[in-house]
């Protein structure tokens, strides 16, 4: 089994890919690509967050529930229940 990233380390990845970018821009005086860029980190953290959020749950589910079937059958419940939204 792969060893699970920390949720600190991939957030702060992703903030040192953004802030890389943004710190370019601002060099450069190109404000609308820092606006473009914060914009797009905070949509990508939210984003990324939330995966993280799901990967937490499928990691404790098996110990919490021993009738909730395969993570492919959890998957596709979240699914179902997402369309129903």
């Amino acid at each position: 089994m792969t060893d699970i990233r920390p949720r600190d380390r991939i957030l702060a990845n992703l903030e040192t890919i953004y802030r890389e970018s943004y710190d370019r821009a601002k060099q450069f005086g190109d404000e609308g690509r820092m606006i473009d860029l914060e914009s797009a980190y905070m949509r990508d953290q939210l984003m990324l967050e939330i995966l993280l959020d799901i990967r937490d749950l499928f990691s404790v589910a098996p110990a919490a529930s021993s009738s909730g079937g395969s993570a492919l059958e959890r998957l596709e419940a979240l699914r179902r229940l997402t369309r129903l939204r």
